[in-house]
């Protein structure tokens, strides 16, 4: 299904360098009950994907956005961490280009997958003291058993960047004002390009719950970084405050807004909280930054 936008451009038309094993069909679905329930959402999705939206040719700022939904390298929340984010940037002049990434294979039957989800988040739920909640996304998930996804998402990530820069000038944008915002594993997705482009670095990066520097230097021309927690998700809150004061140390700017509640996984969904603003601070954050 088209999402308002006709504009799909395959990543690796001749396949990616590296492939996740067993990937079927790829299937959507709606969100189980819980604060995303009923939202649209994609899994087992092997055949990576930018969507372009654009804004009014009156309003373009010449900026791009690359949207990266989460998902925990299993699923994509496709519609309230990525159609409705480029939704709401296109509508303010920027191009938005909703990056569907690969990851890991899923049971085909809905039973199957929906008792392997349980069975996954089982293992991580937790109501842990601050002091004892997880520093890095390795204390909550073995490092090895993420280490596939999470490098294909980035390769993924990577040649987004070298796609857009290289047609700015077809969608009206300028190629050293590309930045990237991304959701739980996309949030890691974005912080993992930030601390390794193989390429110049973003303008901007913006990894919302989520993203870590794995204890490596920050970059000395890493880019500005603003990035959102709520103190109730417990999984991963400590976390996204170390990747702030991470960069906050090495002297690179940096932004973080910490809210009371929230959860995990808020994404564009209204909860008639505080939390509800983020995207409008990452809008004036960005128009202070001159990228607006």
């Amino acid at each position: 299904m088209p999402d308002a936008s006709d504009e799909i451009i395959p990543l690796w038309p001749e396949g990616p360098p590296t492939k996740l094993g067993g990937v079927g069909p790829e299937i959507e679905f709606a969100g189980p009950p819980g604060l995303a329930e009923g939202t649209r959402m994609l899994r087992n999705v092997s055949e990576s994907t930018l969507t372009v939206f654009r804004p009014a040719a009156a309003k373009s700022n010449g900026v791009g956005v690359i949207v990266c939904p989460g998902g925990g390298w299993r699923i994509l929340a496709w519609q309230h961490e990525g159609i409705d984010v480029a939704h709401w940037l296109s509508a303010r002049g920027y191009t938005a280009f909703l990056l569907k990434y690969r990851v890991l294979a899923t049971p085909g039957d809905p039973v199957a997958f929906e008792a392997a989800m349980a069975a996954m988040n089982s293992q991580i739920a937790f109501d842990r003291p601050a002091a004892r909640a997880p520093r890095s996304l390795s204390d909550l998930i073995p490092a090895e058993t993420l280490r596939a996804p999470r490098e294909a998402a980035a390769d993924d990530g990577r040649r987004a960047i070298a796609l857009v820069r290289a047609r700015a000038k077809e969608w009206d944008i300028d190629p050293q004002r590309i930045g990237m915002v991304g959701f739980s594993a996309g949030a890691f997705l974005t912080a993992d390009i930030a601390m390794d482009p193989r390429d110049k670095p973003l303008a901007f990066v913006a990894p919302i719950y989520g993203g870590e520097t794995r204890g490596a230097q920050v970059p000395l021309d890493a880019p500005p970084l603003f990035t959102v927690i709520a103190q109730d998700d417990r999984l991963l809150f400590k976390v996204v405050e170390g990747l702030y004061a991470d960069w906050s140390n090495a002297d690179r700017p940096a932004e973080l807004h910490i809210f009371t509640r929230g959860s995990h996984g808020f994404g564009m969904i209204r909860q008639s909280l505080p939390v509800d603003r983020w995207i409008e601070l990452f809008g004036d954050w960005l128009m202070e930054r001159g990228l607006g």
